[in-house]
């Protein structure tokens, strides 16, 4: 039998192309090279602010956001990155920190002609992410929206949140070897998650978990100490959060909006879970493209 996801994936770059945004692998320097799916159409002719998805850990980029890029790319620009070690991203280079991963995206938007500011829509490790990014590169970030991450995994927020759902390390949670692992994967993120038959957990690890060792890296690179030092961020930000996050609870989207103060506005989506940009992808969308449109109007 063919493997679910390659079928679905090929299936997915039909309906991207008729979207408007198509694949193209960007060599970022020798040896590292990042998928992008980019506009097909000429994004100078757009006057809305280009708009950066950037994807959680347990999907590449298009897997995750193929929802929101098939409602915004008539209207926006859409760039949506794989990360290096998702995807067909790779590279040969020995930093794994979220600021490289930042980095890489950076390179990549330039090489493609992105040099107006952008609106980031990052989820979970994509937010953490983009906040390194927003933090190092002020002037390409206009706005953020912000979902299912804070601003750094902390070792004790670390701590703390692996004891709720019952796991030694992230790389036992979002690295699964087992078809039992991936049921839990899915079954902790999200609010109600539909009973699958095994053959469809036993694709997803055939097709999905491609680099152990790297991802693993990555993830404990990904946790900082308790005293790292949480910017100011200039941009505009936004917040869109499930109720029912598991990983992450709404204290924490909270906690978020009062530190960046303002006019911060925090949408709170019901029945939802940690992949709330995939479970509820209609809700999710209507309040992103309001975010957008109220950007529009502060331009004029």
């Amino acid at each position: 039998m063919a493997n679910i996801f390659h079928v679905y994936h090929r299936v997915l770059r039909w309906l991207m192309k008729v979207a408007g945004v198509r694949q193209e692998l960007v060599q970022i320097e020798p040896g590292t090279t990042m998928n992008f799916w980019v506009p097909t159409r000429n994004p100078k002719k757009n006057r809305n602010p280009p708009v950066v998805l950037l994807h959680g850990f347990a999907g590449n980029g298009i897997m995750t956001w193929q929802f929101q890029v098939m409602n915004l790319a008539r209207n926006y620009a859409v760039y949506v990155p794989d990360f290096l070690f998702f995807g067909e991203s790779v590279t040969d280079r020995a930093e794994r920190s979220p600021e490289f991963q930042a980095e890489g995206v950076v390179k990549g938007l330039r090489k493609l002609g992105v040099e107006r500011p952008c609106v980031l829509v990052g989820f979970s490790y994509g937010a953490m992410v983009g906040f390194r990014l927003a933090e190092m590169y002020p002037d390409l970030v206009a706005a953020m929206v912000v979902t299912s991450a804070p601003t750094a995994l902390t070792e004790s927020l670390s701590r703390v949140a692996l004891l709720e759902i019952g796991y030694k390390s992230w790389s036992d949670y979002l690295i699964p070897n087992t078809v039992n692992g991936v049921k839990s994967l899915f079954e902790i993120g999200s609010f109600d998650f539909p009973a699958l038959p095994n053959w469809i957990m036993k694709h997803y690890l055939e097709a999905m978990v491609k680099y152990r060792k790297e991802q693993a890296e990555l993830l404990r690179a990904l946790v900082v100490p308790d005293d790292f030092t949480i910017s100011q961020f200039p941009q505009k930000m936004h917040i869109i959060w499930g109720r029912n996050d598991n990983l992450f609870n709404m204290q924490i989207a909270y906690n978020m909006k009062e530190q960046f103060g303002g006019e911060t506005r925090l949408d709170c989506i019901e029945k939802a879970g940690h992949i709330v940009p995939m479970e509820r992808p209609f809700i999710y969308n209507k309040y992103l493209k309001k975010f957008l449109r109220s950007l529009q109007t502060h331009q004029q």
